[in-house]
């Protein structure tokens, strides 16, 4: 590609730095700028509900490059300012007052957590987490302890909070629709652990539960004083926080005529529908060619690893985005990755290596004998052998499977 051509990474998060990173690493030497909208550099998220948030990590840990390694490599880092509109025709996008040229572009906007829509969502005391601001601001106050904490939501944000809240002295509520915790995530049975695992540290589980209102001292305004549950039942707050799941942020997208379902639409390749536009991370929704349709990813592993598949295609390579969807989650003294399908585990065989009851094994779901995706639990260094088994596609003996003794590789083709 010509030194004169510019490339423009519009994002703020994992997706952006590793695209910038790759497009540089792949010999790209025209001009690069990267719009983020927060005032610091790309950062990546996990920390903000596990480590940060616990304070055993600090904010430089979320920063996979920072803006000394940007001005190293020629790249234009605009933190704090908003993509504002993008002509896919002129091949212009606005920044701030400004009209910005780009040969070709990326749309890594991630997604924003969605909210609580009921009476009380206004009052002070109710907390999302997205941002590093959001987790430093739910930091604080968890962190004084002694305080009654409900969580609205039972999937991993929701859990991964009650953990780090409860961890800090706190009174611990959780609130979820299904019969357990994570069940669209990982079935009921893999819900149950984790169902556990809260109940054994003190946390109230209140499932095939809904939430009418959260409640304060007076009409809407306030500090919370309480959340109501569905039947009528109120709990007291001194802190809610939401967690039931995330947008796409796709209003740039779709203002300039780029297909939107469920995310910005785009190839294998992660082309969109507007010539010379990409999208990667968790606004993505990404054909993928092993499944056959679409998949759309809100998790590290995919914005790092699409990220920078993204960054070879800006830089003229011909790609094709296949990974496997991997997710890890850390609470309380339960370490556990997963790497898999998730449309093709549920209602899947379920074979689990291990000891469940200890919570030291690892979970594995067939479909027709074949291994679709697989969930280590406090055991380590064979998530590697997982992704293996499901990227070899081979019919699988369950009860070879379920024998520690047998060696995963094993079960691989020669």
């Amino acid at each position: 590609m010509s030194v004169q051509q510019r490339i423009v990474i519009v994002g703020g998060g994992l997706a952006a730095a590793r695209a910038a990173e790759s497009v540089r690493s792949e010999g790209f030497d025209g001009e690069v700028t990267v719009v983020a909208g927060e005032a610091r550099p790309p950062y990546e998220r996990p920390p903000l509900s596990k480590g940060y948030l616990l304070g055993s990590d600090d904010a430089a840990a979320t920063i996979p490059l920072d803006a000394a390694w940007y001005a190293a490599h020629h790249i234009d880092l605009r933190t704090g300012v908003e993509a504002t509109a993008l002509d896919t025709v002129g091949h212009t996008v606005s920044v701030g007052d400004e009209s910005i040229a780009y040969d070709r572009l990326l749309l890594a906007t991630g997604a924003s957590p969605r909210a609580f829509t009921g009476p009380g969502a206004a009052l002070t005391g109710v907390y999302t987490l997205r941002t590093l601001h959001d987790s430093t601001v739910l930091r604080t106050a968890l962190a004084r302890g002694g305080r009654r904490v409900v969580v609205i939501g039972s999937g991993w944000i929701g859990l991964e909070v009650a953990a780090a809240a409860t961890t800090y002295g706190n009174t611990v509520t959780v609130i979820g629709h299904g019969a357990v915790p994570l069940a669209s995530a990982i079935g009921p049975v893999m819900g149950e652990v984790f169902a556990g695992l809260h109940r054994d540290n003190g946390v109230d589980l209140r499932m095939e539960s809904a939430v009418s209102a959260i409640r304060g001292p007076g009409h809407g305004s306030g500090h919370v004083t309480g959340v109501v549950l569905g039947s009528g039942e109120e709990l007291d707050a001194d802190l809610v926080v939401v967690g039931i799941g995330a947008t796409p942020n796709t209003t740039l997208a779709a203002a300039s005529g780029i297909t939107v379902d469920d995310g910005i639409v785009t190839d294998a390749g992660l082309r969109t529908s507007a010539p010379d536009v990409f999208a990667a991370g968790d606004v993505a929704n990404a054909y993928h060619p092993v499944l056959g349709r679409r998949l759309r990813v809100e998790h590290w592993a995919n914005a790092g690893s699409q990220g920078a598949a993204a960054g070879r295609a800006l830089a003229g390579a011909d790609i094709e985005y296949d990974e496997i969807p991997y997710f890890f989650t850390d609470q309380f003294d339960l370490g556990m990755e997963y790497s898999g399908y998730g449309s093709l585990a549920a209602g899947g065989e379920l074979v689990v290596r291990g000891d469940l009851a200890r919570r030291e094994f690892v979970a594995f779901w067939l479909r027709d004998r074949h291994v679709v995706a697989g969930m280590n639990v406090n055991v380590w260094d064979v998530n590697e052998h997982v992704q293996k088994l499901i990227r070899a596609g081979v019919r699988v003996d369950p009860v070879a499977l379920a024998d520690p003794d047998v060696a995963l590789d094993s079960l691989l083709p020669a």
